[in-house]
Protein backbone atom coordinates (compact mmCIF):
# COMPACT_ATOMS: atom_id res chain seq x y z
CA UNK A 1 0.00 0.00 0.00
CA UNK A 2 1.40 3.41 -1.04
CA UNK A 3 1.94 5.91 1.91
CA UNK A 4 -0.77 8.22 0.05
CA UNK A 5 -3.27 5.29 1.34
CA UNK A 6 -2.20 5.55 4.75
CA UNK A 7 -3.22 7.16 7.89
CA UNK A 8 -1.65 8.44 10.88
CA UNK A 9 -2.98 9.26 14.32
CA UNK A 10 -0.78 11.39 16.36
CA UNK A 11 -1.59 12.22 20.35
CA UNK A 12 -1.15 15.38 21.76
CA UNK A 13 -1.21 17.59 24.71
CA UNK A 14 -0.08 21.08 25.81
CA UNK A 15 3.68 21.43 25.98
CA UNK A 16 4.45 18.50 23.60
CA UNK A 17 8.16 18.93 22.15
CA UNK A 18 8.28 21.45 19.29
CA UNK A 19 9.74 19.15 16.52
CA UNK A 20 8.77 15.80 17.42
CA UNK A 21 5.19 16.65 16.46
CA UNK A 22 5.60 19.19 13.99
CA UNK A 23 8.74 17.04 11.73
CA UNK A 24 6.50 14.32 11.53
CA UNK A 25 2.84 15.86 10.60
CA UNK A 26 5.07 17.78 8.01
CA UNK A 27 6.80 15.23 6.56
CA UNK A 28 4.24 12.19 6.85
CA UNK A 29 2.32 15.31 4.96
CA UNK A 30 5.12 15.73 2.30
CA UNK A 31 4.54 11.47 1.16
CA UNK A 32 1.05 12.54 1.43
CA UNK A 33 -0.33 10.34 4.19
CA UNK A 34 -3.22 11.36 5.48
CA UNK A 35 -1.87 13.03 9.41
CA UNK A 36 -4.90 13.51 12.11
CA UNK A 37 -3.92 15.07 15.54
CA UNK A 38 -5.77 14.17 18.70
CA UNK A 39 -6.08 15.97 22.18
CA UNK A 40 -7.04 15.27 25.20
CA UNK A 41 -10.16 17.79 24.44
CA UNK A 42 -10.80 19.91 21.52
CA UNK A 43 -8.71 23.32 22.92
CA UNK A 44 -5.65 24.17 20.85
CA UNK A 45 -2.40 23.51 21.80
CA UNK A 46 0.84 24.84 22.55
CA UNK A 47 4.08 23.72 22.25
CA UNK A 48 6.81 23.18 24.80
CA UNK A 49 9.36 25.73 22.84
CA UNK A 50 6.03 27.99 21.86
CA UNK A 51 4.92 26.47 19.04
CA UNK A 52 1.19 27.31 18.84
CA UNK A 53 -1.36 27.36 18.56
CA UNK A 54 -2.16 23.91 17.40
CA UNK A 55 -5.75 23.21 16.18
CA UNK A 56 -6.42 19.44 16.85
CA UNK A 57 -8.29 17.55 14.49
CA UNK A 58 -10.07 15.74 17.00
CA UNK A 59 -10.17 13.90 20.86
CA UNK A 60 -9.15 10.93 22.07
CA UNK A 61 -12.53 9.49 22.92
CA UNK A 62 -13.56 9.57 18.78
CA UNK A 63 -10.72 8.01 17.27
CA UNK A 64 -9.92 3.99 17.31
CA UNK A 65 -7.02 2.26 16.16
CA UNK A 66 -9.03 0.34 13.79
CA UNK A 67 -8.86 4.07 11.23
CA UNK A 68 -5.59 4.02 11.40
CA UNK A 69 -2.31 2.44 9.97
CA UNK A 70 -0.05 3.82 13.06
CA UNK A 71 0.62 5.98 16.10
CA UNK A 72 2.78 8.48 16.78
CA UNK A 73 3.16 9.81 20.46
CA UNK A 74 5.47 12.88 20.80
CA UNK A 75 7.30 14.19 23.23
CA UNK A 76 8.26 16.76 25.56
CA UNK A 77 5.66 17.18 28.54
CA UNK A 78 2.84 16.38 27.16
CA UNK A 79 3.38 12.68 27.78
CA UNK A 80 2.61 12.88 31.03
CA UNK A 81 -0.97 14.16 30.50
CA UNK A 82 -1.21 11.88 27.99
CA UNK A 83 -0.03 8.60 30.02
CA UNK A 84 -3.06 9.39 32.77
CA UNK A 85 -5.87 8.94 30.18
CA UNK A 86 -7.38 5.62 30.42
CA UNK A 87 -8.79 6.62 26.66
CA UNK A 88 -4.92 7.04 25.48
CA UNK A 89 -3.82 3.82 26.99
CA UNK A 90 -6.83 2.16 25.74
CA UNK A 91 -5.60 3.62 22.11
CA UNK A 92 -1.95 2.34 22.56
CA UNK A 93 -2.81 -1.05 23.07
CA UNK A 94 -5.24 -1.18 20.53
CA UNK A 95 -2.27 -0.42 18.02
CA UNK A 96 -0.01 -2.92 19.70
CA UNK A 97 -2.46 -5.72 19.83
CA UNK A 98 -3.22 -4.90 16.06
CA UNK A 99 0.26 -4.91 15.52
CA UNK A 100 0.37 -1.46 13.96
CA UNK A 101 3.17 0.82 14.39
CA UNK A 102 3.54 2.73 17.66
CA UNK A 103 6.49 5.29 17.27
CA UNK A 104 7.24 7.17 20.25
CA UNK A 105 10.20 9.40 20.93
CA UNK A 106 11.87 11.14 23.97
CA UNK A 107 9.48 11.32 26.97
CA UNK A 108 6.75 9.75 24.92
CA UNK A 109 8.23 6.35 26.20
CA UNK A 110 5.86 7.05 29.46
CA UNK A 111 3.04 6.67 27.50
CA UNK A 112 3.68 2.77 26.50
CA UNK A 113 4.98 2.04 30.12
CA UNK A 114 1.41 3.27 31.42
CA UNK A 115 -0.47 1.25 28.50
CA UNK A 116 1.84 -1.96 30.35
CA UNK A 117 3.22 -2.92 26.05
CA UNK A 118 6.80 -2.20 26.58
CA UNK A 119 7.66 -5.60 28.96
CA UNK A 120 10.57 -7.19 27.71
CA UNK A 121 10.35 -5.15 24.22
CA UNK A 122 13.54 -3.66 23.07
CA UNK A 123 13.24 0.42 23.01
CA UNK A 124 15.03 3.67 23.85
CA UNK A 125 14.43 6.95 25.05
CA UNK A 126 15.82 9.98 26.46
CA UNK A 127 18.22 9.16 29.00
CA UNK A 128 16.42 10.70 31.78
CA UNK A 129 13.44 7.75 31.70
CA UNK A 130 16.10 5.02 31.10
CA UNK A 131 15.41 3.74 34.33
CA UNK A 132 11.49 4.46 34.24
CA UNK A 133 11.93 2.28 31.07
CA UNK A 134 13.88 -0.60 31.94
CA UNK A 135 11.89 -1.11 35.47
CA UNK A 136 8.80 -1.02 32.95
CA UNK A 137 10.69 -4.12 31.65
CA UNK A 138 12.09 -3.16 28.70
CA UNK A 139 15.25 -3.97 27.05
CA UNK A 140 16.49 -0.20 27.13
CA UNK A 141 19.37 0.54 24.00
CA UNK A 142 21.27 4.04 23.50
CA UNK A 143 20.40 3.98 20.35
CA UNK A 144 19.31 6.82 17.71
CA UNK A 145 16.28 4.35 16.54
CA UNK A 146 15.18 1.28 17.94
CA UNK A 147 12.82 -0.92 16.34
CA UNK A 148 11.16 -4.13 17.89
CA UNK A 149 8.17 -5.30 16.06
CA UNK A 150 5.88 -3.01 16.02
CA UNK A 151 7.41 -0.72 18.29
CA UNK A 152 9.62 2.19 16.91
CA UNK A 153 11.47 4.24 19.32
CA UNK A 154 14.28 7.25 19.37
CA UNK A 155 15.77 8.97 21.93
CA UNK A 156 15.56 12.92 21.35
CA UNK A 157 14.82 15.56 18.23
CA UNK A 158 18.39 14.76 17.21
CA UNK A 159 16.99 11.17 16.44
CA UNK A 160 13.83 12.58 14.12
CA UNK A 161 15.78 11.60 10.66
CA UNK A 162 16.30 8.02 11.11
CA UNK A 163 13.14 7.75 13.51
CA UNK A 164 10.75 9.20 10.55
CA UNK A 165 12.47 6.78 8.47
CA UNK A 166 11.96 3.65 10.28
CA UNK A 167 8.41 5.08 10.58
CA UNK A 168 7.88 5.49 6.82
CA UNK A 169 9.40 1.80 6.25
CA UNK A 170 7.07 0.52 8.29
CA UNK A 171 4.16 2.32 6.77
CA UNK A 172 5.47 0.94 3.27
CA UNK A 173 7.40 3.37 2.27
Amino acid sequence: MELEQRKVLILAADDFEDMELLYPLYRLGEEGTGVTVAGLDSHSLRGKKGYGPLPVDTTVDRVSANDFDALVIPGGFAPDKLRRSETVLGLVRDFDNARKPVAFICHAGWVPISAKIIKGRRATSVSAIRDDMVNAGADWADEATVVDGNLISARTPADLGPWMKALLRALGG
